[in-house]
């Protein structure tokens, strides 16, 4: 991955080791990095990570020596993510917060942001690949995250970049302990981020 002429991008960094090394490669492969950590809604009777999330994101980007931001999007992710999983469930049906997060939040409002401040691209830790134009599998096929992004539009492709996805899990934790990165052997998120430590039952 080579950059001919300096073009900005702006990753989306949630605290993990994949949107991280993400931002890794881009800066290591000459492209202008703003690191961007998108602060969705937590409940507040459940204990939520995004404070500890936004701070190894925080570290991360320190290291690499880029800017970094945090957008509040909680209210926005409430209204189209916490309410639709809720309503899903009233209606007998299994939801998909993750397809909801990256359709309103992720490829909505950081999206646009980025656009609307000169980015040429977003860039995020999904395991997936652009060929040709068109969404493609990941190398990894034991961490593909294609599923989650089928909502994305040509439009969104164009202005995208997933650089872990020619990569194995285990290759993207090896390439974060080469740039020194805090998170290189830190666990993966599992569940809903919104749940926290809870059960869904109990949320």
């Amino acid at each position: 991955m080579q950059v001919l002429k300096k073009q900005k991008v702006f990753v989306a960094m949630s605290g993990g080791v994949d949107s991280s090394v993400a931002a890794a490669l881009l800066k290591k492969a000459g492209y202008d990095v703003y690191g961007i950590f998108m602060q969705g809604w937590s409940n507040p009777r459940f204990r939520c990570q995004w404070k500890s999330e936004r701070q190894d994101a925080a570290r991360v980007a320190a290291i690499l020596d880029i800017p970094f931001r945090t957008l509040d999007t909680s209210v926005a992710y409430y209204e189209r993510v916490v309410s639709y999983l809720l309503d899903e469930y009233r209606n007998g049906r299994t939801p998909n917060p993750d397809v909801m997060c990256n359709k309103y939040i992720k490829f909505g409002l950081f999206f646009d942001l980025a656009l609307r401040h000169g980015a040429q691209f977003v860039a995020t830790g999904h395991y997936a690949r652009i060929v040709g134009g068109s969404l493609s599998t990941a190398k990894d096929n034991n961490k593909d995250q294609t599923y989650f992004l089928w909502t994305l539009s040509q439009e969104h492709l164009e202005h995208t970049l997933f650089p872990i996805g020619d990569y194995l899990k285990s290759e993207v934790r090896k390439i974060a302990r080469s740039f020194g990165l805090p998170v290189a052997d830190k666990k993966d998120s599992q569940g809903v981020c919104f749940v926290g430590e809870g059960s869904m039952s109990e949320f």
